[in-house]
C-alpha cells in the first residue's frame, strides 16, 4: 500500500511542476494509458498517472473558479456573508466573503479587505458591500512566501477591497447557527468577556478554537525560534492526543460498567471519534485538523472492525484519500511536515523489540523529529532551533496533557457555567504564562536557531536516505554514515561572486521600493519598501525572507533613500535583526536612534573592484522631499547601474547640469515608479539605458508606471520591465558580460499570475 500511495503521490507533484496544464484533449488521450494499465495490472504505473490526470483536473477546474480580467478593477455591487474569523489590526480588516447575490458572476470565496471598518465584523453577518477586485497577485520574490499559490491551494479566485461608496450595510445580524463558524465566533466573543484581561487568551484561542489572529508577532517569533509553532495551533498532534486520552478512558470505565452488550473498544472508537470531530469543528475543520481526522477515523474504523492494522499502512491510506479530497494540499509546507514527522515516529518505533518507557519515549520522539524534520526546515525556512528539542521536551506535556484538556473542559463548561470555565483557566493561565517565561529563556540562549541558505533539491535528496540509516535500529552497522549524507546540505555550493562582478536583485515589494546589491565580500540594500502594521512591513516579509535564502547575515550598507513609508517602512525590522554597519540616508531624522549618516553628493567608496558613487541630494536641497532622495551610481568594469529613488523632474534637470554624459548607464531604477512627473525626455536622452526596470505595485492607485513615461523609455528604445508583471528582477554582471532575469521567468508554476 506504500508504494502505490508514493506513485499516486509522485504523480500530483509532477503536475506541480508544470508552467502550463495541458488541455483537456490530453486528458481523453490518456484514458486508453489508464485502461492498459488496469489490464496489465501494472498497478504502481496506474496509481502514478491517476495521479497525474487527477491533479491536473482538479487544478483546471479550480483555475476556470478565478476573477475574469474584465472584471478587474470594476466597482461590483455584492450581496453575502462572512464566512471565518475576521482578521483586524491597526488599520483594516480581513477576511473570507462568500457571494450570494451579485449582477456578475464572480469566484467564491472573496478574499476581502476593510480599511478603517466603522463596525465590528463578525463571521455569519451578512453584508451588501460595494467591492473592486482583482485576479490572485502576490509579490513574487526568491525566499519569499508565494501569496498566489496559497491563494490557490486554498480556492481563494479574487481579492480585493470594501468601497467605502456606496455605505456597506449590515443585512443580518442574527447568525445562521448550522454554520459552524457562527459557533466559533460565539465562542470567540464568550472567551472575550470571560477573560477580558488575560494576557494568555490569545494562546487560549488559538488551542481551542484555532484562532491565531490574536497572537502578536513577537509571540509567534517566540514559537519560531523554539520550534514550537505547531503547539500553538490545533494539529493533527492534539487531535490525536485528545482522541487517544478519549478512547484509553471510555474503554476503562465502560468495561467496568459491564455493559458488555456492545464491546468496549467499539464504544470507545466512537465516542474518541465524536470528540476528535468536535474539537476537529472548534478549529473550523482547517486543513491539519482534516488530515488528522481522516486518519483516525482508518484507525477507528480498523478498532471496530476487529481488523488488524500495520501503521505504515494506515499512513499510506490517509495519504491516498487526502490526495483524492485534495490534491493541491501538496503545496502546503504542512503537509510535508506532518506527514514526515509521522512516518518517522512510526519508522523509528513501530517493529522495535525494545520499547522505551514514556520519559525515553517522548525523550525519541524529540530528537526523531528534530533530526529528521531539520532539512525539510532548512529548505522551506532556512532556519533550524537547536534548542526546539529541550523547549519541546517541557512544552509538549504542559500543552497536550494540562493545557488543551483544561481548556476544551472548559469551553464545554461555558455553557452553562461560566464561573466554572472561569476557574478552570486559571490554571491554563498560569501554565502558558510560566511555559512562556521559559521559551523565552531558552531563545535567548546565543545560536539558539541556525540560519543557513536554503538548500538545492539535490541536497535535500541526499539528505533524506541520511535520515533513515541514522535513524535505522541498532543492529544495522555503519548508522554514523548517515551523517555524511547530510554533508551537502550542511555545506552547499554557493557561488562567490569574483572581484569586480556585482549582482543586484529588484525585489517585488508592490507600490515602494527594494534592491539588494552585492560584490564579492560586500551587501549594500537601497531602500526597504513600505510599513503595513505594527507587526507586518517588507522588511518581515520581503527582504530578510530573500537574504536568508541567499545567506546573507550582515549588511555593510543600507541607504535610505528618503523617508517616504514605500521607502523607509522596514528599515526597522531589518536593523534588528541582522547586523548593520553602516546606515546612509535623506531623512536622518526619521532614524536618529541608528545613528544614520547624512546622504549627500559627492560620497563614494569601493568594494572588491566595484565603485559606488552618491550623485545627489545637493548641499543646497529642494523644496519636494521626492526630489531629495539619495541617488545612487554602481559601476563595474562590464556593467553601470543608477537608482534613483523618488527623483523627479527638477532632481532630473540638476543631475543632467551637474553630470552630463557622466549620467549614462546600462541599467536605470525608474524614478519615482514610473510616474508622470518624473522620467523627463533629457534625463533619459543623457542615462540612456538598456532597461529600465519599475519598482510598481499591481493596479496601483496611483496608475505607476504611466503611459507616457512608458512611451519615452520606448523612444529611446530600452526595454522596461515591471516587478508587477515580472516578479523580483534579477541582474548579474560577470566578466564577460552581464544579464537580467525575472524570478517570473525562472520560477513560473500554473497558477502563477501571467
Amino acid at each position: 500500500m506504500v508504494a502505490y500511495a508514493l506513485s499516486l503521490l509522485a504523480g500530483i507533484v509532477l503536475v506541480q511542476q508544470l508552467t502550463v496544464l495541458p488541455n483537456y484533449p490530453w486528458l481523453v488521450a490518456a484514458l486508453p494509458v489508464v485502461v492498459m494499465n488496469a489490464w496489465l495490472r501494472y498497478w504502481h504505473c496506474l496509481f502514478f498517472i491517476m495521479g497525474i490526470l487527477w491533479a491536473m483536473l482538479f487544478a483546471s477546474v479550480r483555475l476556470q473558479d478565478q476573477l475574469p480580467v474584465a472584471l478587474e478593477g470594476m466597482d461590483i455591487p455584492v450581496e453575502g456573508y462572512i464566512a471565518d474569523l475576521p482578521r483586524q489590526d491597526d488599520r483594516q480588516s480581513r477576511f473570507e466573503f462568500i457571494v450570494t447575490e451579485s449582477p456578475k458572476t464572480l469566484p467564491t470565496p472573496l478574499k476581502l479587505s476593510w480599511y478603517f471598518p466603522d463596525q465590528q465584523l463578525k463571521a455569519g453577518q451578512h453584508w451588501s458591500f460595494t467591492v473592486k477586485l482583482k485576479r490572485p497577485h502576490g509579490t513574487f520574490n526568491p525566499g519569499g512566501f508565494d501569496y498566489e499559490r496559497w491563494l490557490f491551494a486554498e480556492g481563494i479566485g479574487a481579492t480585493g477591497y470594501i468601497r467605502p461608496n456606496p455605505k456597506p450595510a449590515l443585512l443580518k445580524q442574527a447568525p445562521d447557527w448550522n454554520s459552524i463558524t457562527v459557533w466559533r465566533q460565539m465562542l470567540v466573543d464568550r472567551l472575550d468577556q470571560l477573560l477580558p484581561d488575560s494576557p494568555q487568551l490569545a494562546l487560549i484561542k488559538a488551542l481551542t478554537i484555532g484562532d491565531g489572529n490574536s497572537i502578536s508577532q513577537a509571540q509567534w517569533d517566540l514559537f519560531r525560534k523554539t520550534g514550537t509553532t505547531h503547539l500553538v495551533v490545533i494539529s493533527g498532534s492534539h487531535i490525536g492526543l485528545i482522541a487517544g486520552l478519549v478512547y484509553f478512558l471510555v474503554l476503562r470505565l465502560w468495561a467496568w460498567t459491564g455493559l458488555l452488550a456492545w464491546s468496549p473498544p467499539k464504544v470507545a472508537a466512537c465516542t474518541a471519534t465524536s470528540f476528535a470531530v468536535f474539537y476537529s469543528a472548534l478549529a473550523g475543520f482547517s486543513v491539519p485538523t482534516q488530515r488528522a481526522m481522516i486518519t483516525l477515523a482508518i484507525v477507528m474504523i480498523a478498532i471496530v472492525l476487529k481488523r488488524n492494522t500495520r501503521p505504515m499502512n494506515v499512513l499510506a491510506i490517509a495519504l491516498c484519500l487526502i490526495l483524492l479530497y485534495d490534491p493541491l494540499a501538496v503545496l502546503s509546507v504542512g503537509f510535508w511536515l506532518s506527514f514526515l514527522a509521522v512516518g518517522l515516529i512510526i519508522y523509528t518505533f513501530a517493529g522495535r523489540l525494545a520499547k522505551p518507557g514514556y520519559i525515553a519515549g517522548v525523550i525519541k520522539i524529540n530528537w526523531v523529529t528534530s533530526v529528521g524534520l531539520s532539512p525539510l526546515l532548512l529548505f522551506f525556512f532556512q532556519q533550524v532551533s537547536v534548542i526546539a528539542p529541550l523547549a519541546n521536551l517541557i512544552a509538549v506535556p504542559i500543552i497536550s496533557l494540562l493545557v488543551v484538556p483544561l481548556s476544551l473542559i472548559a469551553i464545554i463548561a461555558l455553557f452553562f457555567s461560566p464561573l466554572l470555565a472561569k476557574a478552570l483557566f486559571l490554571p491554563v493561565n498560569i501554565s502558558l504564562q510560566g511555559l512562556c517565561w521559559f521559551l523565552e529563556q531558552l531563545a535567548n540562549i546565543p545560536m539558539a536557531t541556525i540560519t543557513h541558505p536554503t538548500p538545492s533539491i539535490w541536497a535535500l535528496l541526499f539528505a533524506i536516505p541520511g535520515i533513515l540509516l541514522l535513524l535505522a535500529p541498532t543492529g544495522i552497522p555503519s548508522r554514523w554514515l548517515g551523517l555524511v549524507l547530510f554533508l551537502p546540505m550542511a555545506f552547499p555550493n554557493k557561488p562567490m561572486l569574483q572581484p569586480g562582478n556585482v549582482d543586484m536583485t529588484l525585489l517585488d515589494v508592490g507600490q515602494g521600493l527594494s534592491a539588494v546589491v552585492q560584490t564579492s565580500h560586500h551587501v549594500l540594500v537601497f531602500d526597504t519598501g513600505a510599513k503595513f502594521s505594527i507587526d507586518s512591513d517588507i522588511g518581515k516579509t520581503v527582504l530578510l525572507p530573500y537574504l536568508l535564502y541567499k545567506g546573507i547575515d550582515q549588511i555593510d550598507t543600507l541607504i535610505i533613500s528618503h523617508g517616504d513609508n514605500d521607502h523607509v517602512g522596514g528599515a526597522e525590522t531589518l536593523m534588528t535583526n541582522l547586523p548593520t554597519k553602516q546606515l546612509i540616508t535623506s531623512a536622518p531624522q526619521q532614524l536618529t536612534p541608528y545613528s544614520p549618516t547624512p546622504c549627500q553628493a559627492g560620497q563614494s567608496w569601493n568594494w572588491d573592484g566595484v565603485s559606488f558613487s552618491i550623485l545627489a541630494p545637493p548641499p543646497i536641497q529642494f523644496p519636494s522631499e521626492n526630489d531629495n532622495s539619495c541617488v545612487l551610481k554602481i559601476q563595474s568594469d562590464k556593467l553601470t547601474i543608477l537608482l534613483t529613488g523618488d527623483i523627479e523632474a527638477e532632481a532630473e534637470y540638476w543631475l543632467v547640469g551637474t553630470y552630463g554624459e557622466n549620467l549614462k548607464a546600462d541599467i536605470l531604477v525608474a524614478p519615482h515608479h514610473g510616474s508622470k512627473t518624473s522620467s523627463t525626455t533629457g534625463f533619459l536622452q543623457f542615462v540612456h539605458p538598456d532597461y529600465v526596470l519599475i519598482p510598481a505595485g499591481y493596479r496601483n492607485q496611483f496608475g505607476h508606471p504611466h503611459k507616457e513615461v512608458l512611451s519615452r523609455y520606448s523612444n529611446i528604445k530600452a526595454t522596461w520591465l515591471n516587478t508587477a508583471d515580472s516578479g523580483a528582477i534579477l541582474i548579474n554582471a560577470s566578466d564577460d558580460s552581464w544579464a537580467v532575469k525575472t524570478w517570473r521567468e525562472t520560477e513560473d508554476h500554473y497558477w502563477n499570475f501571467r
